[in-house]
């Protein structure tokens, strides 16, 4: 029994994290929950109407229409919300970034907005201590893994100004040098000092173990959002992007896990033998995503 009031006391006593949402409405409903029992033996109970007067609302119910779903947020209402929340400065602009993504029904928009979130919360982390600064140093970017793989392919040159446009100005200039020099300085890459051909020296990442699964996850996003803009960007004969929706049992689902993973470790090994060979022709950018749609079914 005091090991459940202690947990209790504990619950009471910890807010919700921001950063631990993707839904804003869900975070408003943990923060109101929340308030409710750091004050439920009080006089004057946290409310609705308590958290009206703190946002400067007229109407008492409005953040119950906002959990609801029933209305949307402005951004001058998202920073009423902040406020009335007591959120720092860094944490005020995290909340009306998670609005914006919450909110917002175009795919493209979605992802532009998850993007900035999730930047804005690995700078926010690193700046805490959260991210050590020199694990993050060794998470490359994409850009990285793009000119690592540049290596592979045929008539490159990697004067800085040539790899913007082979890489169809998707990289700024600036962000180009800055991981070229990176991978040079650590031997990921050489330049032959006669030749000034590049060259792959050591494996990209080798010896980046234990890196946090936010910096994991903001590299495949930024990869995920090259795969979302080019289908809106690159003709049908330049990419295969397929979608199936199927209803698997937890079975099924490992097992379709294990083959995609072998399916990948496959190629990975056989277009790695076949380079020792002869160069490629473009870099391209395989993406494999399984993941749910709905939630398990209840038994009635």
């Amino acid at each position: 029994m005091e090991i459940t009031t202690n947990a209790k006391a504990k619950e009471d006593l910890n807010p919700p994290r921001l950063n631990a949402f993707t839904d804003y409405r869900d975070f408003l409903r943990e923060f109101y929950e929340f308030r409710r029992r750091q004050t439920r033996t009080s006089l004057r109970p946290y409310s609705y109407t308590t958290f009206a007067a703190a946002a400067d609302i007229k109407s008492p119910n409005y953040l119950k229409l906002i959990i609801e779903g029933q209305r949307n947020l402005s951004p001058d209402m998202a920073r009423r919300f902040a406020k009335a929340m007591n959120l720092s400065r860094e944490e005020s602009d995290e909340f009306v970034a998670l609005v914006d993504f919450t909110q917002a029904t175009d795919p493209l928009e979605r992802n532009r907005h998850l993007k900035a979130l999730s930047e804005m919360r690995v700078r926010q982390q690193l700046k805490s201590g959260e991210i050590n600064v020199i694990t993050w140093e060794k998470v490359p970017s994409w850009v990285t893994w793009v000119l690592y793989a540049l290596t592979d392919q045929k008539n490159i040159s990697f004067e800085v100004e040539d790899l913007f446009e082979f890489m169809r100005g998707k990289a700024r200039i600036e962000d180009i040098r800055k991981s070229l020099d990176k991978l040079i300085a650590s031997g990921e890459l050489a330049r032959h000092p006669e030749t000034g051909e590049v060259v792959k020296g050591r494996e990209l990442m080798a010896g980046a173990e234990d890196v946090p699964v936010e910096l994991v996850r903001k590299l495949q996003a930024e990869l995920m959002y090259l795969g979302l803009e080019s289908l809106f960007q690159d003709p049908a004969q330049d990419r295969e992007i397929g979608t199936q929706t199927l209803a698997l049992t937890e079975k099924e689902f490992e097992q379709l896990k294990f083959e995609l993973r072998q399916f990948r470790k496959r190629w990975t090994k056989d277009i790695s033998v076949a380079r020792k060979h002869d160069k490629g022709d473009r870099i391209f950018q395989l993406n494999i995503q399984l993941f749910p749609v709905t939630r398990a079914g209840r038994k009635f």
